[in-house]
């Protein structure tokens, strides 16, 4: 019995390790998504105060200066989906939280007005991972430095 139980912990530690493996932190501790089709554009995503921050980077991760660049935000349940308003300010984007502590985030990130959009998703939850105590959307266990 006492077998049983070690291996389960085993499968419990690996199974957690490999659902956190997705997960790019940036240089300012947010996730990273892709915003390009050849990594030459990244966001980083943060949250401060319910607001989320989403920061542009280029292929050495170093801070761009906003110019034309929009992004299009959707999320919560599939049934009712919300599009919180972006708004720019400095060299980020920023909006509102969303109600609930899990849901899915879409983002639409356009390079230019006119340009085609790069689609980027990620499941927001705020449940704290039991390993590294980050919330599970940056949790670092397993995250690749």
């Amino acid at each position: 019995m006492r077998i049983f139980r070690i291996l389960a912990a085993v499968l419990v530690t690996v199974a957690t390790l490999m659902a956190h493996s997705e997960n790019e932190i940036g240089p300012h501790g947010g996730k990273i998504l892709e915003f390009s089709t050849d990594q030459s554009v990244h966001g980083e995503v943060t949250m401060t105060n319910g607001m989320f921050h989403v920061l542009l980077l280029d292929k050495e991760m170093k801070p761009m200066a906003l110019t034309d660049e929009s992004i299009v935000v959707t999320g919560g349940s599939r049934s009712n989906p919300e599009k919180p308003k972006v708004e720019k300010q400095g060299n980020q984007f920023m909006f509102p939280a969303l109600k609930g502590d899990n849901y899915l985030l879409v983002f639409q990130f356009r390079s230019k007005p006119a340009s085609k959009p790069v689609t980027a998703r990620f499941e927001y939850n705020a449940a704290k991972c039991g390993a590294c105590k980050k919330p599970e959307w940056l949790c670092v266990c397993g995250a690749k430095k």
